[in-house]
């Protein structure tokens, strides 16, 4: 078998997803270059580290976390925001690691570390990385609100996997900014599928790039599959399909608003079958739809601040 950290591999093969598949030569470098992007800072992995580890305690969280008095504070911020809508103000930082759970802290660290790499200029009038930025806010708000409506449980993992799903692009515009400027540019004149105007000019598509920037990463693999699979989840196994599923969802339905950048799935339409196997109605998706603008704007407001 494959192993799965090698930056050679586009689809990296554990638990969830189908058998690993070589890269032509030319991403074969590319995968390896994929270490050139950058790290998360080491708070984060360690907090990511807690949360995998089954003995950990909030007492393992609050001596982590209190190092970072950044990161207290926009968990502080978080907690008392109306984006949870608890009943009363919190104001220690033991209490709202206590109140919000390992994991809930642990997307919180992920979400506030990955804000840093969706800024510059990349060369193109049709792509900014804020709007992508935004973009992906959205499909995690979009995310957690279905997730909520369809009652799944730890309906925050879908917000921090909505948040990540797009990252295989700022891998594309790093290691191929020339092609990756084409490729925007094109597919704004001509409304082309994004996947397949990456696969014929790059060689791969972001979702393969994203997998091998999560796996780098060492993300959860939840994660992992979001940002391989949200376009075309029916490889993954059963445990993940559902799940990718709905990731595939917000994001249509993000692109179809034009929330941020959205490009990637402008063609791509909400299915009968999306929504039965989600396990949410018409109504409900319309009902989250309706919601998306208010609560988008709660999270930009807790995520673009420090």
């Amino acid at each position: 078998m494959t192993n799965p950290a090698d930056p050679n591999v586009a689809v990296m093969p554990d638990s969830g997803s189908p058998a690993g598949k070589a890269l032509p030569p030319r991403l074969q470098r590319a995968m390896s270059r994929v270490t050139e992007i950058g790290s998360l800072p080491e708070i984060t992995t360690k907090i990511v580290a807690v949360v995998e580890n089954p003995r950990s305690t909030a007492a393992d969280m609050h001596d982590i976390v209190k190092n970072d008095p950044a990161l207290a504070t926009k968990i502080l911020k978080v907690v008392n925001s109306a984006f949870y809508g608890l009943p009363s103000q919190v104001a220690s930082l033991d209490r709202a690691i206590i109140m919000l759970g390992l994991s809930a802290v642990k997307n919180i660290a992920l979400a506030a570390s990955l804000a840093r790499f969706f800024k510059g200029d990349w060369g193109s009038e049709y792509f900014v990385p804020s709007d992508l930025w935004r973009h992906c806010i959205a499909v995690g708000v979009c995310a957690r609100g279905l997730a909520q409506a369809s009652r799944q449980p730890q309906p925050d993992e879908y917000f921090v996997a909505g948040l990540v799903h797009d990252m295989g692009l700022l891998v594309e515009a790093q290691l191929f900014p020339d092609d990756f400027r084409t490729l925007i540019d094109s597919c704004a004149a001509t409304k082309q599928d994004f996947c397949q105007a990456e696969r014929e000019l790059l060689g791969a598509d972001h979702q393969a790039f994203g997998l091998a920037l999560a796996t780098k990463w060492r993300f959860p693999p939840v994660l992992r599959y979001g940002a391989g699979y949200h376009h075309d989840p029916r490889p993954l196994q059963p445990e993940f399909h559902r799940v990718v599923t709905l990731i595939c969802l917000a994001d249509t339905i993000c692109c179809q608003l034009q929330h941020g950048f959205y490009l990637t799935a402008h063609t791509q339409s909400v299915t009968p079958e999306m929504l039965t196997l989600v396990g949410i109605d018409a109504e409900s998706m319309a009902q989250v739809q309706a919601a998306l603008p208010e609560r988008v704007a709660e999270a930009e407001q807790i995520l673009n601040t420090q």
